[in-house]
C-alpha cells in the first residue's frame, strides 16, 4: 500500500429507504482494493467504496438547500428531490504557517467564506453544463473542488426524495433531470406583458391595474382596450362594476380614472394654488404605482391632495371637437413628516417602455418647477431584491428594504444601458449617479448602525405598524403576506429553474421575521434585468443589491434640476425589479415609506423656510 498526494475523495456515509449522504473531502490517503482512484484527465480524484466512520464533531461552516423534480424514464413518475450541500473550509494561513492540513478549520473571514460557498453553488447549477444526472452531479462537484474551490476542505451532499410531485405544467424530458417551472410566475402579470409579447387576460382586476397604472392621467376605454387587443364592450362591463363599487370614476371626454378614498381632502385644480413660505415643501417624493403612493401617503400627516388634469388638446381642421390630452396630469399631495413639508407626486407609467419613463422625467422636471424649495429627493417603492444563497447577512428577501448608498465605487444608482458578449464574459455599458451630496445616505448608514443589536427597536418597525392601521379600510391589503409565499428560486437555462432555501441566521435570537434594511446601490436595465445570469453577474461587479424598473430618467431631471440631495428606498416585492410578485407589492411599498420616514425624522429641521 502506498501512499499518494491530498486527493479529493468521496466516500459513502450513509442511505436509507429515501436519501443518500456521501463526503466529499481533501485528505491525504493510502491506497487500498477498496477504492477507485481515476486516471487521465480526472488524476486526483478518488472514489471510497467503504461506508465512512466520519467522527469528526467540527460541525458544518454553512449549508445550502435546494429542491429539483426527478422524472423516470420508464414510469414517467415526478419525485422532488431536496438536496443539501454542508460546506467545511480550511484555514490556509495556519496550513501555510504549519505545513499541515487543519481539517475542519475554516477561513477566518465569514463573509470570504459564505461567498466562495454562493460561488462555488452557482457554477455547480450553471445554465451553460447543468449537470442533470447523479454522477454527472457529483463528478462536478469534485471537480470544482479539485481545480476551483481550494478553499473547501469537505462538502457533504444529502439527496433526500420528498413526496411524490404533481405532473409539471409542460412535459419534461424522460431520463433528464427536471426542473419544474410550475407557476412560480403565474402571480407576475404586470403592467408591459404585452411589451414582453405575452398574452393579458381581460378581468375587473386587470382593467383596474392598468387605471391605477396611468393614474393621475385618466385613460379611455378605446385605449384599455386597442392597447391589450381587447373587446370594448367587455372593458366597458368591468368598468361599471369598479364605478358602481367606488374604486373607478368617469371624467370628461370618456376616460377613467382611480377613485382616491384614502385622501382627507382632493382639489381638482387647472394650476396649483400659490403657497406661503411656510407652506412650501423642501422634501418631494416620488412614487410610480398606485400602493406606493398609499403607503407613502399614510406616513403624512395633515394632508391634503391637489390634481391637476390638462386635458384640452389642439382644435381639429376639420372644425371637429378637440380631442383629449392627459399626459400631463399631476397629483400632488402636501403635509408633513415630523419637523417637515413634503410634497408626494406619483408617476403616471403604463409599462417599461422608453417613452413612458420620458414621460416620468417629464413629470419629475414639473414637480422641481413647481415646488422650487425643495432640496431632498426621495424616490420610494418596489424592487427586486439580489439573494443571497449561503450569506444571511449578505441575503436580501421578500420585505427587506435597500437604501440607495455606494459600496464598491460611489455611485447610489447605475443603470445598463447594453451589455456585449466577449470571450471572458458580459461587458456593460453603464450610466452610474451619485449625488452631489450625500447627507442622506449618511443619515441612513447612521441609522442602520444605531439599531444594529437591537432590531426588534427598528423606528420604521413602528411606523409600519401604524400604516397598517391607517390603511386597513384600503381595498388593497398591506399586510405582509405568508413566508411560505417567499420562495427563491434560480434559472438554470432553458426555462427550468431550482428551488432554493433561504441562508439562515447564525444568531438564533434574530427576528427573522422583521423586515431589515440593506445599503447598496440600486441597478435597472431591462436587458440584465430579463435575464437571471446577467442580473447576477450585474449585481456583483456594481455591488448592487435592488433592481429596479427604470428610473434613470427620473434621475437625470433630478439632477437637471439642480438638487444635490437624492435617495431611493426599494422595499422588495421579488427576486426581479419589484413588478412580477404582486400580493408583496402592497407590503414591500409599506417598508419603503417606513423607512423613509425613519430617515426623514433623523434629518435636521429645514431652515430655508
Amino acid at each position: 500500500m502506498a501512499e499518494i498526494e491530498e486527493q479529493v475523495v468521496m466516500t459513502p456515509k450513509g442511505k436509507t429507504s429515501n436519501s443518500t449522504t456521501l463526503i466529499i473531502e481533501r485528505k491525504k490517503i493510502t491506497k487500498t482494493n477498496q477504492m477507485h482512484v481515476a486516471g487521465g484527465e480526472h488524476t486526483g480524484i478518488v472514489i471510497n467504496k467503504e461506508v465512512s466512520n466520519d467522527s469528526n464533531s467540527i460541525p458544518p461552516k454553512l449549508s445550502l438547500v435546494f429542491c429539483v423534480y426527478l422524472v423516470s424514464a420508464q414510469t414517467g413518475k415526478h419525485t422532488q428531490e431536496s438536496r443539501t450541500l454542508r460546506f467545511w473550509f480550511r484555514n490556509i494561513l495556519n496550513e501555510n504557517m504549519n505545513g499541515v492540513n487543519l481539517n475542519g478549520n475554516i477561513n477566518e473571514n465569514d463573509s470570504d467564506t459564505a461567498s466562495v460557498a454562493q460561488d462555488f453553488f452557482k457554477e455547480l447549477v450553471s445554465p451553460q453544463e447543468f449537470p442533470r444526472d447523479y454522477v454527472g452531479f457529483i463528478k462536478k462537484i469534485m471537480k470544482l473542488m479539485q481545480k476551483d474551490y481550494l478553499t473547501i476542505s469537505k462538502l457533504e451532499v444529502e439527496l433526500k426524495q420528498l413526496e411524490e410531485a404533481s405532473v409539471p405544467n409542460r412535459p419534461p424530458k424522460p431520463g433528464y433531470l427536471h426542473i419544474q417551472l410550475s407557476t412560480v410566475l403565474s402571480s407576475s402579470v404586470s403592467a408591459d406583458e404585452n411589451s414582453l409579447g405575452n398574452v393579458v387576460l381581460l378581468s375587473k382586476e386587470k382593467v383596474l391595474e392598468l387605471i391605477e397604472s396611468a393614474y393621475p392621467n385618466p385613460i379611455t376605454i378605446q385605449d384599455i382596450s386597442k392597447d391589450n387587443n381587447w373587446d370594448e364592450e367587455e372593458v366597458s362591463h368591468h368598468l361599471a362594476e369598479l364605478q358602481s363599487k367606488g374604486l373607478v370614476k368617469a371624467m370628461d371626454h370618456g376616460a377613467f380614472t382611480r377613485q382616491q378614498s384614502m385622501d382627507v381632502q382632493v382639489t381638482v385644480v387647472k394650476q396649483m394654488p400659490t403657497m406661503v413660505s411656510a407652506k412650501q415643501p423642501t422634501i418631494a417624493i416620488i412614487t410610480a404605482q398606485y400602493c406606493e403612493k398609499l403607503a407613502v401617503d399614510a406616513m403624512i400627516e395633515n394632508k391634503e391632495t391637489f390634481v391637476r388634469y390638462t386635458t384640452v388638446g389642439p382644435t381639429s381642421p376639420t372644425g371637429e371637437a378637440p380631442k383629449p390630452r392627459f399626459g400631463e396630469s399631476n397629483v400632488y399631495t402636501l403635509g408633513n413628516i415630523g419637523a417637515h413639508r413634503i410634497v408626494c407626486t406619483k408617476l403616471p407609467t403604463v409599462g417599461h417602455t422608453r417613452e413612458a419613463m420620458t414621460a416620468a422625467g417629464n413629470t419629475t422636471t414639473r414637480l422641481l418647477g413647481t415646488f422650487q424649495k425643495v432640496d431632498y429627493v426621495f424616490l420610494v417603492g418596489v424592487g427586486g431584491g439580489v439573494p443571497h444563497y449561503t450569506d444571511y447577512n449578505k441575503h436580501v428577501k421578500l420585505g427587506d428594504a435597500v437604501i440607495s448608498c455606494p459600496t464598491k465605487d460611489k455611485y447610489i444608482y447605475v443603470y445598463c444601458d447594453a451589455a456585449k458578449q466577449t470571450e471572458k464574459g458580459y461587458e456593460f455599458e453603464i450610466k452610474p449617479y451619485k449625488p452631489a451630496n450625500s447627507n442622506l445616505q449618511k443619515i441612513a448608514s447612521d441609522l442602520k448602525s444605531s439599531i444594529q443589536n437591537a432590531e426588534n427597536e427598528a423606528p420604521w418597525l413602528k411606523y409600519i405598524q401604524n400604516g397598517l392601521n391607517i390603511l386597513s379600510q384600503s381595498e388593497q391589503d398591506f399586510k405582509k403576506p405568508s413566508a411560505e409565499t417567499d420562495k427563491l428560486y434560480m434559472s438554470i437555462g432553458e426555462r427550468d429553474i431550482i428551488e432554493v432555501a433561504h441562508p439562515v441566521p447564525q444568531d438564533n435570537s434574530l427576528n427573522k421575521e422583521n423586515p431589515r434594511i440593506h445599503l447598496a446601490p440600486i441597478a435597472s436595465g431591462r436587458q440584465v434585468v430579463k435575464s437571471d445570469q446577467l442580473r447576477q453577474q450585474f449585481a456583483a461587479q456594481y455591488g448592487a443589491l435592488a433592481f429596479d424598473s427604470e428610473f434613470d430618467t427620473v434621475i437625470e431631471s433630478v439632477l437637471g434640476n439642480c438638487k444635490d440631495s437624492f435617495i431611493c428606498i426599494r422595499g422588495i416585492s421579488d427576486y426581479k425589479d419589484g413588478t412580477r410578485r404582486k400580493e408583496w407589492q402592497p407590503y414591500g411599498s409599506l417598508v419603503a415609506a417606513s423607512v423613509m420616514k425613519a430617515i426623514i425624522c433623523g434629518m435636521e429641521p429645514p431652515t430655508n423656510v
